[in-house]
């Protein structure tokens, strides 16, 4: 089986400051790509020891053997005591370090995968419950559909009804932002005081969230500048390029995100931006829309 594991895009992150347990409040709107901007996962049963393999598409870094796919799978052979042995392939195409959720993404991918070619027969709530083990993101990329990301992430409300379908291009210049040197440099500063969680807004089309948006932030920008100076520049290198579209930065950052009315609007500053600027990851996709339970992700089975 295959799945893709798409891009988590925060359109919102208000972050408080860290609780007695070193981790941080957080309250986030979350959606996901589609598959112009997501790795692919595969997963077989393996008669022997698992292995684990990176396509030539990988974008960049090393996996190593620590990777939070094989973490994964350890985590959900632990839940269900006894080894799961399989040939994992991951076609890595998310950029490293990037605060789009790569690697939780692939790690929810193989959890799905894991439980349905092993026959595990878990619930999308209790594979969450699994992967609030490897990270802050993993609970939300294994519901995999517009929710509240809320607590240290493992509290995960489905948007209920109907969600805009934003047309979107995400950007990124090939600079790594690692998430824990981002939320240290948050602490330094004493950031994150008056946290409270809020109303998510309501908005029916693109064009009526991305006018709401405008009350919303990502608390993270300025911890982010200050690890990776270039992300002001940056930004303003995507603004010459999307006609006025608003550009926010996703999680920790580095990628931006910028959300147009249109596929028109977003496909033309998706080219502008290729051109202007070849070196970067650009990718034009659809935020927001997704099946329940993942049920869209799905590419092959068998």
């Amino acid at each position: 089986m295959r799945r893709w594991a798409p891009a988590k895009v925060n359109l919102y992150l208000h972050v408080g400051p860290p609780r007695a347990d070193g981790r941080h409040p957080l309250d986030s709107l979350v959606v996901f790509a589609d598959h112009r901007a997501a790795d692919r996962v595969e997963l077989i049963p393996s008669r022997g020891d698992t292995l684990f393999r990176v396509s030539p598409g990988f974008y960049a870094g090393d996996m190593g053997e620590d990777n939070l796919c094989l973490r994964a799978l350890r985590a959900l052979e632990r839940h269900a005591g006894r080894a799961l042995p399989s040939a994992i392939t991951l076609e890595k195409q998310l950029p490293v370090a990037g605060g789009v959720g790569g690697g939780s993404a692939d790690a929810a991918a193989i959890l799905h995968l894991g439980n349905e070619v092993h026959g595990l027969g878990l619930k999308t709530v209790e594979l969450a419950d699994i992967g609030a083990s490897l990270g802050g993101d993993v609970p939300v990329c294994v519901h995999g559909v517009p929710a509240l990301m809320r607590d240290d992430g493992a509290r995960v409300t489905p948007i209920a009804g109907d969600f805009p379908s934003l047309p979107s291009v995400l950007v990124n210049p090939g600079m790594a932002c690692p998430t824990g040197a981002v939320f240290q440099a948050f602490d330094r500063a004493g950031m994150g005081q008056g946290f409270a969680e809020c109303r998510p807004p309501e908005a029916v089309t693109a064009l009526d969230l991305i006018e709401a948006l405008a009350g919303f932030r990502n608390d993270l920008w300025d911890a982010a500048v200050d690890q990776v100076p270039a992300l002001r520049a940056v930004r303003e290198r995507i603004g010459t390029h999307v006609s006025g579209a608003p550009v926010r930065l996703s999680g920790s950052g580095a990628t931006s995100f910028a959300l147009f009315e249109t596929d028109a609007e977003a496909r033309a500053a998706a080219r502008r931006l290729s051109l202007a600027e070849p070196g970067w990851w650009v990718a034009e996709t659809r935020l927001g829309a997704a099946a329940p339970n993942g049920g869209s992700r799905w590419i092959m089975s068998g």
